[in-house]
């Protein structure tokens, strides 16, 4: 015989609860909830190199990259660096590190993929006691430390704010260098990249917080956004939110973006709403309303096993790159950062790293069809009749636009 509708919906349900503490209890990663309401993003998920390429390759004597033990760790190759697969402009970046003494290592900021000089490349923040010009606490070839520090053998924390053209840096809590580059060969954003160079480099808890961004929404008026046409949503700002209810329906912004940082808060007020935000979308009309590219939310998944996302999964890019695990939960408020970059996309749920796609079809002026680069509408989704979802804090931050890093 057929279940009824009423008892699949009661069996999917059951599963969803059944896994949910799971969803969060069984990560030891997870960052603390007022990080997570303050934009902080993991880059180093205590477990895999997702979001992470290295710039040689260990077949051919390059670094020996891996992760034990919740730790990222290399000790052998020659030099080379972990990157990130996506570049940042200003933010806050804290690190862990342990190097062996007598070792020589760094952290490079707003990097070229391969950087060559580091006073024209990268702004490199040295980890090496004895170096004779730049030791450890010192930008190499930019500023060197006041005074010589002790940053081997145990573990060290760098805390770092790049700020438009300045650099600020604290280890162990301590502030120890404060640079201003206002020198030709000033860098405004780049990759972040992780090195190894001589002896046992470790690092974990590897996060950042994105610096910059402006409000979307004034969380009083829905200015500077637009219903598109044929819409059949609600759209509301109340309580400082925009309530979505009904559907379905778009609102979109008057603006367009190419390149930026989104991040915002979503609430869905129900079990397995569907909604979504679209980016570099076209003008919505009531013919072709969502012709963009879309960050899902859902935060149903199937057999209580959150790796297995109903729907793409929160965080997904739909149709395109699913969600790697549903970190999030109906009827709590979650936090997403999405970062667009030329061809690259990468997301990130409650801080936890979702997707990290390169988009490499032809291109198109519609997302839904190709590759589009020219900025577009950001719009904010009511999917069908049962929608009830508010957001809160939309904020962006625009690229600076550097040849380099695309």
């Amino acid at each position: 015989m057929h279940r009824s509708l009423t008892t699949l919906a009661c069996l999917l349900l059951f599963s969803h609860v059944a896994g949910a503490e799971n969803a969060i209890a069984d990560d030891d990663f997870a960052l603390p909830r007022e990080q997570v309401e303050a934009g902080w993003i993991r880059l180093f998920d205590g477990h895999t190199l997702f979001g992470w390429k290295a710039n040689n390759d260990p077949a051919d004597g390059g670094v020996d990259w891996r992760v034990e033990e919740g730790t990222i760790v290399a000790e052998r190759g020659k030099p080379g660096l972990l990157v990130t697969t996506v570049p940042f402009a200003d933010y806050e970046l804290s690190c862990d590190y342990r190097l062996v003494e007598g070792g020589n290592s760094g952290i490079f900021l707003r990097t070229t993929f391969e950087p060559i000089d580091a006073s024209r490349d990268c702004y490199e923040l040295n980890m090496c006691d004895a170096h004779p010009k730049f030791p450890t606490g010192s930008l190499v070839g930019r500023k060197a430390v006041a005074e010589k520090l002790d940053g081997e053998g145990e573990w060290k924390t760098y805390h770092v704010r790049c700020s438009g053209p300045r650099i600020t840096v604290r280890l162990d809590g301590r502030e120890i260098l404060d640079f201003i580059d206002r020198s030709e060969n000033a860098r405004a954003s780049g990759y972040i990249g992780l090195q190894k160079n001589v002896g046992r480099i470790e690092f974990k808890n590897v996060r950042l917080r994105p610096l910059g961004t402006k409000p979307l929404f004034d969380g009083k008026t829905l200015e500077g956004w637009r219903v598109v046409p044929g819409s059949k949503s609600r759209f509301t700002a109340v309580d400082g939110t925009i309530h979505v209810a009904d559907g379905p329906g778009f609102l979109e912004t008057a603006g367009q973006y190419g390149d930026f940082v989104l991040q915002f808060d979503a609430r869905t007020n129900g079990r397995y709403l569907n909604s979504g935000v679209f980016f570099r979308a076209m003008k919505g009309t009531q013919q072709a309303p969502s012709h963009g590219y879309e960050v899902q939310i859902h935060n149903g998944y199937r057999d209580a096993d959150p790796t297995q996302p109903m729907d793409f999964g929160t965080g997904a890019i739909f149709r395109r790159q699913k969600a790697r695990r549903v970190v999030s939960q109906d009827n709590e408020w979650f936090t997403v950062t999405l970062i667009a970059h030329g061809p690259r996309f990468a997301t990130w749920v409650n801080g936890y790293q979702q997707c990290d796609w390169l988009d490499e079809r032809p291109p198109s002026e519609n997302p839904r069809e190709g590759l589009r680069l020219a900025p577009g509408h950001i719009s904010l989704q009511g999917h069908d009749p049962t929608t009830d979802l508010a957001f809160r804090n939309l904020r962006l931050f625009e690229w600076p636009r550097m040849e380099e890093t695309r």
